[in-house]
């Protein structure tokens, strides 16, 4: 478990003080595949730098698996850093190295013998699909590819936190998703912690099991990724999960209505078109932005119904029937038209 507790941190540049992080206070659990998500300059990288103490936070506590890091010394730090690996958007790798020497670079570093760190890099090339890449090097290889290695190099000292810093931020969507898929699939079978800093509600959805929301260095929302999806309280969280929603209400006036799908299982079931059946009330889509994420659907879709105050409350009690959705009514005030 990781435990962070009252975390702020503070730099001095010329132009004064900057308070990246403000007491923050987050818990992780084990094998959690844990989002931190937020615009640019939110204080993600801070903060995952904090995790590991590769920045010393200026007030507060970091504690991975019962022990708090601020109470170690610099020789104790660097043995409990080699539980906590990292993987970063630029991949980091050693050009002048091959793959097999890169993935083998930590067990060196820790004094373990060639032969048994060639031993274990081979076997890690197999795990993240390379089996056959032990000789190239970086330059030959994809951006996928090399980021898989430097997955592999993270794994030597069998971590049991991983730490993604934009880890797939400088790959395709497709690649992305093979990225994505490897580190869930090792995480399933090892029950790794991983930690994913990412400013893509995309990537969040694709694989994690909670998120938390950070906004000029302070956590706005926490909570499991389906209960953020389906009733973002924040305004940064509304703007990240649903960035399309926000412009589109702009000019709208009236009352409508917001279902919100976060994570239904993907099916072909004609909502509205059942609703105008059943009920005689035929929803207007003003706005809509829907997306699969494996076997489920994620998004929203902003509708407009004609009728009054009857009508949308119909309408209201009818799209709530359906368990996969849920509901509200958004009021943009007066409208014009009437």
């Amino acid at each position: 478990m990781i435990e962070i507790r009252n975390l702020s941190k503070t730099f001095s540049t010329a132009d004064g003080r900057v308070d990246a992080l403000r007491d923050v206070n987050l818990t992780i659990n084990d094998g959690d595949i844990y989002g931190i998500i937020g615009m640019s300059g939110a204080g993600k990288s801070t903060l995952v730098r904090c995790v590991n103490f590769l920045e010393r936070p200026s007030s507060g506590t970091v504690t991975v698996n019962g022990v708090d890091l601020s109470r170690l010394g610099e020789k104790e730090l660097r043995t409990a850093r080699r539980k906590i690996s990292m993987i970063f958007q630029s991949f980091n790798l050693l050009m002048q190295k091959n793959c097999l020497d890169n993935i083998m670079l930590p067990l060196r570093l820790a004094g373990v013998k060639k032969a048994e760190a060639e031993q274990k890099a081979l076997a890690l090339l197999t795990t993240v699909g390379l089996p056959d890449k032990a000789k190239a090097y970086p330059a030959q290889l994809s951006g996928g590819q090399q980021q898989r290695i430097a997955i592999a190099r993270a794994l030597t000292t069998d971590p049991d936190v991983l730490l993604c810093d934009e880890a797939t931020s400088a790959l395709d969507p497709k690649t992305t998703r093979a990225i994505l898929e490897l580190i869930r699939d090792i995480n399933r079978k090892t029950g790794i912690t991983v930690i994913v800093i990412t400013h893509q509600m995309s990537v969040v959805q694709e694989i994690c099991n909670r998120v938390a929301i950070l906004e000029n260095g302070s956590v706005v929302e926490e909570g499991e990724v389906g209960a953020v999806f389906s009733a973002p309280k924040a305004e940064a969280t509304r703007n990240l999960v649903f960035p399309e929603m926000a412009a589109s209400l702009e000019p709208l006036r009236g009352q409508y209505l917001r279902l919100v799908y976060s994570g239904a299982p993907a099916a072909q079931e004609p909502l509205l078109a059942k609703m105008a059946i059943d009920t005689g009330i035929a929803a207007s889509v003003q706005s809509a932005s829907l997306r699969t994420a494996g076997s489920q659907v994620y998004g929203y879709m902003l509708l407009r119904i004609p009728g009054g105050a009857e009508a949308l409350k119909a309408a209201t009690e009818y799209l709530s029937g359906n368990p996969n959705v849920k509901v509200t009514v958004e009021d943009q005030g007066e409208d014009d038209a009437q």
